[in-house]
């Protein structure tokens, strides 16, 4: 289970995303606060995704993580 602090950020949309993709090897790594609303980043392996405020999966994000 992901830290619970980051877990409890997540809206309800967005933990039903993460728990089917969960059973792939998906992990959460964090929560962007966003205008739009939270942007869950979700990791397999070195392969990153997102999932947004309405529970979509972007398997193919643009986005760079800080070293």
């Amino acid at each position: 289970m992901p830290n619970e602090e980051v877990w409890h950020s997540l809206n309800a949309e967005q933990k039903m995303a993460l728990y089917r993709l969960q059973g792939y090897g998906y992990r959460l790594l964090f929560v962007r606060q966003l205008f739009a609303g939270p942007l869950a980043i979700i990791a397999q392996f070195d392969q990153l995704a997102t999932i947004s405020s309405d529970g979509a999966v972007d398997l193919s994000p643009s986005i760079t993580l800080r070293a």
